[in-house]
């Protein structure tokens, strides 16, 4: 199929906010102080019913350019409200679909739009998603993994007005399988939405499609979705890919581009003089956990072993090795306390629990030493002031009382996906508001949740990729204009080399190329079964076919590649090995049609999306609250 038709504007009306209603404008003009390119460049795109990508650095407000059309066309037709969804928002993170949800209540509240919001995620309690199947949202926020179990279920029932569908982050998505699995998903929706117009209205797919929520004329070459599809990205290359996959082959898309450099205040940090050299002193091996790790009994990620003050042996080591933590973890505290709000990245959440413990426990010792050494010196004086004998110096640190942990706030808390909901909405409000110095967390918080004060980012060990650093370090100074202040620590000197390069990069915006797997069998084989799950749903290979090559993971999908994913379903496996395996669905080889074995519906559910399964666990305190969850390697 031929790629995406992708166009740029650069000319734009002088008065962005002219289409709008007039309550919406007033509102607007209330509330800022004026439109960012992103929605000075977006707004009247939006408006035509084009298919759109936005492209814009964090903190540009590319999240209200693609919503508020929306609200406003929505707000505008009162004898519509409460009869099905109209908008979708898909965000590839649960937090960032909870941000968008109370971000948008300020401009429904201030337009005065009776618009009603819902939010569908794995988090959701069954009572709320079976009252949002009785009383629909007009807009639904969602995740892609939740949007696919609503087309697997009868809540696709409420989707069937879906006129407009927003796609944030979409940059973090689209080179993963992941990704691959949202566009078949999106591609579900728009022929759902066009088959159930098609059969209550008499309207075709047609080339031109619906008009997109309140369209302000036909724009010549629009798109041929039904459903008009928005696209928010973060600075990525080549646009045109992130717009193709968007889309799909064949229909239009254009791209506005507000990528305006966002300055970056960025410096690599060697805590040591030498990383040849780190020093401290040799310990004995440490066993290793189920993942290979060491398994360390100090208070932190590389902490002192048995009281020795240097690192730690990697099992399987027959040389000891020295850790650089004992030089890191000083200057991140240094750092923290010189920051009003801080967030620390780091690779796994393993690593991110034992930082933030570790950044407890040294500030509670050094407010310890702090006040011990203010006690010591007003005896000094009184001492002075009364004739008595001066008192002697404390004795050493190993000689004194342990510094008490609960007497003193906590400085840093830890930020991942294992988290309960409960727990990561607390943690985000506090360091929104202020009120954490450090939140140290792995990608959860790489996103555009917006984090308000923060006037720091720390990466340990390189972020990996341009784009990752430059997303990371983009969470400090989110708002338009602000300096991003970032600083990288590299752990050993291999990594300090990566560091140096990514750095570079980043301050030179050379991002990588964003690559898009092609033709991910075993997602296929997922939404088939989840295609033909209904007891009642029959399809044509043809039909399946139409819609998976319709999207651009598989628009170079061959006949026999398909017809393969089709044999495996049905029970034709290559070997005799695999024979125990039931099949999943009956291809009817005469007649061309698939429809689904018992039991499909349940596979299709228990077993959606790409993100690893695993063995589960939840924590729980003595009082019953729930406070995350373990992996079963670790129980």
């Amino acid at each position: 199929m031929a790629s995406p038709k992708t166009t740029q504007r650069d000319t734009f009306p002088s008065d962005p906010l002219a289409a709008f209603s007039e309550r919406t404008r007033d509102w607007f003009t209330r509330s800022f102080a004026g439109p960012t390119p992103a929605q000075t460049a977006g707004w009247p795109v939006i408006a035509t019913g084009a298919n759109t990508l936005i492209c814009a650095p964090t903190g540009s407000g590319k999240t209200l350019a693609a919503f508020l059309w929306g609200i406003d066309r929505i707000a505008s037709e009162p004898e519509r409200l409460g009869e099905g969804v109209k908008l979708v928002y898909v965000s590839p993170l649960k937090a960032l679909s909870y941000d968008v949800e109370r971000n948008l209540r300020a401009p429904l509240a201030g337009i005065g739009a009776e618009v009603s919001v819902g939010l569908r995620t794995g988090d959701t309690p069954q009572k709320d998603r079976q009252a949002m199947l009785r009383n629909p949202p007009d807009i639904l926020i969602t995740t892609p993994e939740s949007l696919y179990l609503m087309l697997t279920s009868r809540a696709r029932d409420i989707l069937t007005d879906v006129e407009a569908l927003i796609v944030d982050e979409i940059h973090a998505v689209a080179p993963t399988k992941r990704g691959a699995h949202m566009a078949l998903t999106l591609e579900r929706l728009e022929r759902h939405v066009a088959t159930e117009a098609d059969d209550g209205e008499g309207r075709s797919e047609s080339p031109v499609g619906r008009p997109a929520l309140g369209a302000t004329g036909p724009t010549p070459g629009r798109s041929t979705s039904v459903i008009q599809r928005i696209g928010l990205s973060a600075t990525q290359r080549p646009l045109e890919r992130i717009a193709g996959f968007l889309v799909g082959p064949g229909r239009d898309c254009e791209i506005v581009d507000a990528g305006v450099r966002k300055e970056m205040d960025l410096e690599i940090v060697v805590p040591v003089e030498d990383m040849a050299d780190l020093g401290g002193v040799n310990v004995q091996p440490v066993p290793a956990d189920a993942d290979g790790e060491p398994q360390l009994p100090g208070p932190g990620a590389g902490a002192p072993v048995s009281g020795t003050p240097g690192g730690i042996q990697m099992p399987g080591d027959t040389q000891p090795h020295n850790s650089i933590w004992p030089a890191i973890y000083p200057e991140l505290l240094r750092l923290v306390r010189e920051h009003t709000s801080t967030i620390v990245f780091v690779n796994n959440r393993r690593g991110a629990e034992r930082l933030a413990k570790r950044l407890n426990e040294m500030n509670a010792e050094e407010r310890w030493e702090e006040e011990l050494a203010a006690e010591g010196t007003a005896a000094v004086e009184t001492a002075k002031d009364e004739g008595d004998d001066i008192p002697g110096p404390p004795g050493p640190p190993e000689a004194r009382a342990p510094a008490p942990l609960d007497r003193y706030p906590e400085i840093a808390r830890a930020h991942h996906g294992s988290l309960a909901r409960e727990e990561r909405e607390v943690v985000e409000e506090m360091l929104k508001r202020g009120d954490l110095p450090c939140l140290v967390a792995t990608s959860s918080l790489e996103l555009g949740i917006d984090m308000g004060a923060v006037d720091l980012v720390i990466q340990v060990e390189s972020p990996k990729s341009v784009a990752r650093g430059m997303q990371r370090v983009g969470r400090a100074g989110h708002e338009l204009g602000a300096v991003s202040k970032g600083r990288i620590f590299p752990k050993f000197r291999s990594d300090l080399l990566e560091c140096a390069v990514v750095a570079k990069r980043m301050r030179s915006g050379e991002i990588e190329e964003t690559v898009i797997p092609q033709n991910p069998l075993d997602v296929l084989a997922q939404h088939i079964v989840s295609m033909v799950a209904e007891p009642e749903t029959e399809l044509s290979v043809d039909e399946i076919e139409s819609v998976v090559t319709a999207t651009e993971p598989y628009k170079e999908l061959s006949r026999e590649q398909l017809e393969n994913v089709l044999d495996m379903l049905d029970g034709r496996y290559p070997s005799e090995r695999f024979s125990e395996l039931r099949p999943r669905i009956v291809w009817d080889r005469a007649a061309g049609t698939v429809r689904g074995r018992k039991g499909a519906r349940q596979l299709a559910v228990t077993n959606a999306g790409t993100i690893p399964d695993r063995g589960l666990y939840g924590v729980h305190l003595p009082d019953g609250r729930r406070v995350g969850e373990l992996d079963e390697e670790m129980v």
